[in-house]
């Protein structure tokens, strides 16, 4: 029932209409009892009669501890598509609505189930309109997940109503994007419309005079001037013109007294519905209340009753009686609900509001809640009615459990700072499993938050003394110090001691798969050798549904250039993260799909993958180096080598402030493979050598996503370095001995004949062993690298004064570059045939004209700043630039750049 009917509205309602049919979210703001969900209704009245499917919720203050609530309300028109969600949002769902069998709630599905609800409602043709009145009582779980599926659905209408004093931004994110939120202040009402709004709902008509004193008194608030209007019709006279009202003018003193003047019985009645969650006629019998105990109230119109439920007619009638409550009287009433009521949840909720001191049997009917909560997908909720437990705990291992479990709930939520302190807490006040599980967490933690990773690795390390040799709880530690321990020694030594040691249950099977999984890989990066088996063993593990994160299997692949195998189980991941909602979870399978098709040669899927990626990067704070990377080596495969030495120096200057040596070794490795592909042959070099001491420092004896030692030689030899170069053909050769791959095979055969031409010997054995290596890797492994034995071939011949088989095959490398769209490996192989005057692209030598227009473009130059430094028309110089992109086979200044500075050079 609303309060305020619409009464000097117009404005308001026109404004807010428009916004929302133009596809607009809107905001509604102004002060409690304004008229905010007066106008929200009438609003959705609209839209219902414009053919609109309303999808509302309008969460009362007492329901913000009722987990799911205001969702199930909002989806319940929805419940018909429910079935055909895949099944961690279905199950999702359907707790939200009721209808399913209390399975636990993982709130990313949940997010997920409301935007695949969304999107199905929007594709089905008609307007969508989402709907919240008073977002700041949403419970946690329905928050999030309309936080979520709202920032990721197009074309569905918000209408959102706040009270003017709630802190903070703009809620469910509302005001995070494109910046066409509109925000409606909804202000007071002027005398005239007072006058018809309490004609209507008092029947009272007012003198000029006593009008304009209320409309003062109340600022307009059309609640207030109601309640202040039913006080002066209660005096025995109305006030004479000039005299004050003799009465509390402030909204909590009025709504009080429009309680109090109750009968008593009616007074103790509305007392404890508005102690009540979500108070019904049943409820309130339980409590001993006699239905009939309420008709004042509602004569008074401040609930309204049904069988279903009693509902106050306005929020601020039920906290203006909460408020009014003696402490003592109202632990009296919440005991006498927490005694009646048959829902152990709100029993839960009665018994922390009135139990004071230690008691262990209402502590653990607070726990046994939390654990509800937390299974609905309210780790928010669960946390608070733990912490509380905890504080009704007898002392002992039950209280510092009941601590641990609240601060793992903080954790979930994202709050890393409270669930670090709460682990610490834990950590300095008990001993044994206690502390080991609170040290642990605190690792988690840490982790999670990008702190030091030496604070990550010291909690990991006191978890470990504290929880013993020997036990499953010391397996847990161990495995999550095999993930955590980026240098291969210690991963092993940790991951081999979790493996021994993880026990039978599904929990430690899933990180028995991840220890196995890593000490096959710290074995391999170690150095120590492949032990496929265990790889094969943890994948048995999973049973064909590959575990959150567990990308080892796919990187391994991915190395040995098995990159279906790899993409396939990256896909996958990728399929069942989305099902679940887990975002995180699609991060990382995206960041690792855009390396594998990078290496694979399929460099518009590697854009299609960087580009969701970065977005999704961007959503969630990840802080973008690992999308900056690919989006960088991506621009310097395809030829946009001056934006990829930006992207590369940015890096470096990111790992040398943050200390971040992950960051280090990826950036070090663009930066040295633009300069080799931009011809700058000494930074190159350099590069590489810089890069091969990181890895050496961290023990990588096999650093399994590092390929770079046959670009080492090339740049090697380039500069005249020809012992660095026999350096890097010798490791080289070592990681081919140890494990033999597509890639090393190329690589060495490159290496062969680069560093055979430089010494003077005859290049042929070593270019027949390069068009061997080439032959016996199918052309869709490693396209790139077969393409550039090509590129090795053409320039060694070329320096053989072969030109004729230099040419066949330059030319031969320049069309397979341009199919795969290897820009700057293109760019590289027409400027070698340029050396040696080749023609290209079906024309001739360039004449004198295009050559001084393909320099100036090949600096940088504008058509126009071209056409004025040589006394030409822009048209000449686009007729000039086209062909010269002709002749040299390039198709932009990138390539047109490389191109030029090897005939510079020549």
């Amino acid at each position: 029932m609303v309060v305020a009917l619409i009464f000097g509205r117009d404005w308001v309602l026109d404004e807010t209409w428009a916004a929302l049919d133009a596809g607009d979210p809107v905001l509604l703001t102004g002060p409690a009892g304004i008229g905010k969900s007066a106008i929200w209704r009438a609003l959705l009245d609209t839209a219902g009669a414009a053919g609109w499917l309303v999808l509302s919720c309008a969460p009362a203050e007492s329901e913000s501890s009722l987990a799911l609530a205001a969702l199930g309300d909002l989806l319940a028109p929805l419940a018909s598509g429910v079935a055909r969600l895949p099944a961690p949002q279905r199950t999702a769902a359907e707790s939200a609505l009721l209808t399913g069998g209390g399975a636990a709630v993982d709130d990313r599905a949940l997010g997920a189930a409301t935007r695949s609800l969304l999107l199905d409602a929007v594709a089905a043709g008609c307007r969508v309109l989402v709907a919240v009145d008073d977002a700041a009582w949403l419970d946690p779980p329905s928050e999030r997940a309309l936080r979520f599926a709202l920032r990721r659905t197009a074309g569905v209408g918000v209408l959102v109503t706040l009270r003017a004093d709630a802190p903070g931004p703009a809620p469910l994110d509302l005001d995070r994007g494109d910046g066409r939120l509109r925000r409606v202040d909804v202000g007071p009402l002027g005398a005239g419309a007072l006058h018809h709004l309490l004609a209507d709902r008092l029947g009272a008509r007012l003198s000029r005079p006593l009008l304009s004193r209320i409309a003062r008194d109340s600022g307009g608030n059309p609640l207030l001037a109601i309640e202040l209007t039913r006080a002066v019709l209660r005096l025995p006279r109305l006030p004479s013109p000039g005299e004050e009202l003799p009465f509390p003018t402030t909204m909590p003193q009025v709504m009080a007294e429009a309680v109090r003047v109750l009968p008593q019985r009616s007074r103790e009645a509305v007392r404890l519905a508005a102690l009540l969650s979500a108070p019904t006629l049943a409820g309130l019998r339980a409590a001993g209340v006699d239905p009939a105990d309420l008709d004042a109230a509602e004569e008074a119109r401040l609930l309204t009753v049904s069988e279903r439920a009693v509902q106050f007619s306005h929020p601020l009638y039920a906290a203006a009686v909460r408020q009014d409550l003696p402490a003592g009287l109202r632990r009296r009433l919440h005991r006498r609900l927490a005694d009646a009521v048959s829902d152990p949840d709100e029993r839960a909720r009665q018994l922390a509001q009135c139990v004071t001191g230690p008691d262990a049997a209402a502590a653990a009917e607070l726990a046994a809640a939390a654990d509800r909560q937390r299974r609905r997908g309210a780790p928010q909720l669960a946390a608070g009615l733990y912490e509380h437990a905890a504080l009704l705990s007898p002392a002992g291992d039950e209280r510092g459990g009941r601590l641990v479990a609240a601060a793992r709930c903080r954790y979930e939520i994202g709050d890393y700072r409270a669930a670090a302190a709460e682990a610490e807490r834990v950590a300095a006040e008990y001993a044994g499993e206690l502390r080991a599980q609170a040290l642990l967490l605190r690792s988690e933690v840490a982790w999670s938050a990008d702190e030091p990773p030496s604070v990550a690795l010291d909690a990991a390390l006191r978890a470990l003394d504290a929880a013993g040799p020997g036990s499953v709880l010391a397996g847990r530690v161990h495995a999550h110090l095999g993930m955590v321990n980026d240098a291969p020694g210690a991963a092993r030594e940790h991951s081999l001691a979790a493996c021994d040691l993880l026990g039978a249950s599904a929990e430690d099977a899933v990180l028995l798969s991840a220890s196995l999984q890593h000490l096959f890989f710290s074995e391999v990066r170690g150095g120590l050798g492949v032990r496929v088996q265990l790889l094969d063993r943890a994948l048995a593990l999973e049973a064909g549904r590959p575990s959150p994160g567990a990308t080892i299997p796919a990187i391994w692949w991915r190395s040995v250039d098995e990159h279906d195998r790899a993409r396939d189980r990256l896909s996958r991941m990728l399929e069942l993260a989305a099902d679940a909602g887990d975002e995180p979870g699609q991060h990382e399978a995206l960041c690792h799909l855009a390396e594998t098709e990078l290496l694979a040669g399929r460099f518009d899927a590697a854009a299609g993958h960087v580009r969701a990626v970065r977005e999704l990067g961007e959503q969630l704070g990840t802080g973008l180096m690992a999308e900056t990377w690919l989006a960088g080596m991506l621009d310097a495969y395809r030829g946009d080598l001056e934006r990829a030495r930006e992207t590369a120096e940015a890096g470096l200057r990111h790992a040398r402030t943050a200390d971040d040596v992950w960051s280090r070794r990826i950036f070090q490795l663009l930066a040295a493979f633009t300069a080799l592909s931009q011809s700058r042959m000494d930074d190159a070099a350099t590069g590489y050598a810089a890069l091969a001491a990181t890895v050496d420092a961290m023990g990588l004896v096999e650093p399994l996503a590092l390929r770079f030692e046959a670009d080492w030689v090339e740049a090697g030899v380039a500069v005249g370095d020809l012992d660095t170069a026999h350096l890097a053909q010798r490791r080289l050769t070592a990681r081919h001995e140890r494990l033999a791959r597509p890639w090393t095979a190329l690589g060495l055969a490159r290496g062969e004949a680069l560093l055979a031409a430089a010494a003077g010997d005859d290049p042929a054995p070593a270019l027949q062993a390069l068009a061997a290596a080439r032959a016996a890797v199918p052309a869709d492994v490693v396209p790139v690298e077969r393409a550039r034995c090509l590129l090795t071939a053409g320039v060694v011949q070329r320096r053989a004064k072969r030109r004729r088989d230099a040419r066949t095959a330059l030319a031969q490398a320049a069309d397979e570059f341009a199919r795969l769209g290897a820009g700057g490996f293109a760019a590289r192989a027409h400027a070698e045939l340029a050396r040696i005057g080749a023609r290209t692209g079906g024309g001739h030598e360039l004449t004198a004209t295009e050559r001084r227009v393909a320099e100036l473009a090949a600096r940088g130059g504008t058509n126009r700043a071209i056409a004025d430094a040589l006394f030409i028309s822009p048209k000449t110089v686009e007729a000039n630039l086209a062909r010269v992109y002709r002749k040299l086979g390039v198709s932009t200044r990138a390539e047109l750049g490389v191109a030029m500075a090897a005939e510079l050079t020549a």
